[in-house]
């Protein structure tokens, strides 16, 4: 996979970007790192950007050039996904910057991070917020399992439905399918992208302390199932012993769900996707 920009550069094609308002712009930093433009506002989701030595690809950009963004989503507390040794850093470069996370880790996150209380955003499944022009709901992930919180009922992984401009996008963070996950996402008419980990599950991982996700089969009988527009294959790519093939991803859905394109952009290229039906104003 080619890295299409890196640094100062990629952050000034995220700044620089033209958009119509029926347009979205996103741009994938590997694993299920992904920003997204959108209504104006740039939203980073999950973005993992320390440096490791077990890293397969490293990091695009350092979070001190994090420079523009309106939202940081964390959708649960592992490394990967929230990145707690840069948030502060990404905090002090965006300040500006609000955090959705789950509402389940909201006062650890600002107890541990010294991040003021007030750029905390809690979320929890099936809830919804508006953020300028940006409408954010939370479903519930199953990431091996949906461990619900026996004591509050919250939920510590989550997924996003982001809905703007007349475009929708679910990112699903880290999960697996569950009874009930479609019939959630059914609430929405149509998905114009979803982006879904395909690096799969087994016992061998689970006892490397591997957690799973979906199968990249079962992503493709997702995305097929729901009708999305396009659909990006994730998580498949960081850490060796927890990788897939999006070629293989690619060719099932082909078969199978010949009207869904998968998109398998290089890491920092933009990709552009435009509304197909105007919007119904009230």
């Amino acid at each position: 996979m080619t890295i299409h920009a890196t640094g100062k550069q990629l952050i000034d094609n995220v700044i620089n970007a033209q958009l119509a308002d029926n347009e979205l712009g996103f741009w994938w930093l590997a694993q299920h790192s992904f920003i997204l433009k959108i209504a104006g506002l740039v939203l980073y989701i999950d973005p993992f950007l320390t440096p490791m030595d077990a890293r397969l690809v490293p990091p695009l950009f350092t979070p001190d050039e994090c420079l523009d963004a309106d939202i940081i989503f964390g959708s649960h507390d592992h490394a990967d996904h929230i990145d707690r040794p840069i948030w502060p850093t990404l905090s002090q470069a965006s300040p500006n910057a609000q955090f959705i996370v789950p509402e389940l880790l909201r006062e650890s996150l600002i107890e541990d991070l010294s991040i003021d209380a007030l750029r905390f955003i809690g979320i929890d499944d099936g809830q919804s917020i508006e953020y300028n022009g940006v409408r954010i709901t939370a479903l519930a992930s199953a990431h091996e399992f949906l461990d619900q919180d026996k004591k509050t009922g919250h939920y510590p992984y989550l997924g996003f439905v982001i809905e703007a401009c007349g475009l929708t996008v679910y990112h699903s963070g880290d999960t697996c399918l569950y009874d009930g996950l479609i019939a959630k996402l059914r609430q929405w008419e149509k998905f114009d992208l979803m982006m879904l980990p395909i690096n799969g599950r087994d016992a061998d991982k689970l006892r490397r302390n591997i957690v799973g996700n979906m199968t990249y089969q079962e992503a493709v009988d997702l995305a097929g199932t729901l009708g999305t527009r396009y659909v990006v294959p994730t998580h498949y790519d960081m850490f060796e012993g927890n990788l897939a093939n999006a070629e293989d991803f690619r060719d099932y859905l082909n078969i199978k769900y010949p009207h869904v394109q998968a998109i398998i952009p290089n890491y920092g290229q933009m990709q552009v996707l435009k509304r197909t039906s105007p919007v119904v104003r009230s």
